[in-house]
């Protein structure tokens, strides 16, 4: 998978391609979606992660599929979180040594039949 270095965040792509492109304003925008100004604007103005019922209320007011929407806000969030990856320091895991010792028997439950599959 080809990762973008700098993903536009979903609210500069709803602002310019969804409202613009219909001259629509926030308050207008936010009218035709059945949500408060305010929480479109925290969108739009990036201050806010678009959430999926937001992704929603857009797909079902201007036909752009939610499932695009929260792709963007993913590759946005994914690219956000590998300019931090410097200062999170996590050693990788790895199974301690057992000296000999036989391993216990695992009991299968259907939440380890799934996990083994």
């Amino acid at each position: 998978m080809v990762e973008m270095a700098n993903p536009s965040h979903p609210g500069a792509v709803i602002r310019e391609e969804i409202l613009a492109a219909r001259e629509m304003n926030v308050t207008e925008g936010a009218e035709a979606l059945g949500v408060t100004r305010p929480a479109l604007s925290a969108v739009l103005n990036e201050r806010a992660s678009l959430s999926a019922e937001m992704a929603l209320r857009i797909e079902k007011a201007f036909g752009v599929p939610m499932e695009l929407l929260l792709r963007i806000q993913l590759a946005f969030d994914i690219a956000k979180a590998r300019r931090l990856s410097k200062s999170i320091h996590v050693k990788k895991w790895s199974p301690p040594k057992r000296n000999g010792a036989p391993k216990r028997a695992v009991r299968q439950t259907k939440a380890t039949r799934l996990v083994s599959r």
